[in-house]
């Protein structure tokens, strides 16, 4: 059932849909040894996990993979990775445990098989929160990306490389497939150029 719900601030977003993530990731971990939830980069899901990582629960039954990733090393200032560790990975939510999605090749092409290798084993995806871009991108799947309609099928990998006119390096992410399979799905936008 998809529901709706609509916050006319900010604040009162942060602190509703931490609540309701950390409620379906301690739903999630009821009756299983670990769970997997995936978590987006990007400006308005930050503050809502740095609140998340305020929340007790059994953080080290949780694996943690990014929807997407930017193809740069963890260091590098637009790294979701990058972010993630600053906003999720302190407080209770330290003790999760981190799946990359990146690794030292030169392209994602090249690394695809080595990323999919950590993945694969820790699907399918309990808990997935997601961002939306102004252009209604969601993960790496940007509308006129070289690989959307591959990324979009029934038969997609886990995984998949992404190019886009307009993004400045390019990235890997989880595909339709994967993140429609998550038990519970959250999309968090925030402002007036995404309604």
């Amino acid at each position: 059932m998809t529901q709706i719900i609509r916050y006319d601030e900010r604040e009162e977003l942060i602190q509703k849909v931490a609540a309701k993530i950390s409620s379906a990731l301690i739903t999630a971990l009821d009756g299983r040894e670990t769970i997997t939830f995936a978590v987006p980069g990007g400006t308005t899901p930050g503050p809502i996990l740095e609140k998340l990582s305020e929340f007790y629960l059994d953080w080290a039954r949780v694996n943690v993979i990014l929807g997407d990733e930017r193809w740069v090393p963890h260091s590098h200032e637009r790294s979701n990775t990058r972010l993630i560790m600053k906003t999720l990975f302190k407080n209770e939510a330290k003790k999760a445990r981190f799946i990359p999605m990146y690794a030292d090749f030169a392209s994602p092409e090249e690394g695809i098989l080595h990323i999919n290798k950590d993945i694969e084993p820790t699907l399918p995806l309990s808990v997935a929160l997601l961002g939306m871009g102004a252009d209604m991108h969601t993960a790496s799947l940007f509308p006129g990306s070289k690989n959307l309609r591959l990324a979009l099928s029934k038969d997609a990998p886990n995984v998949i490389a992404v190019s886009a006119p307009g993004i400045p390096e390019p990235r890997v992410s989880l595909t339709a497939r994967v993140l429609n399979a998550s038990q519970e799905k959250h999309l968090v936008f925030f402002g007036v150029d995404k309604k």
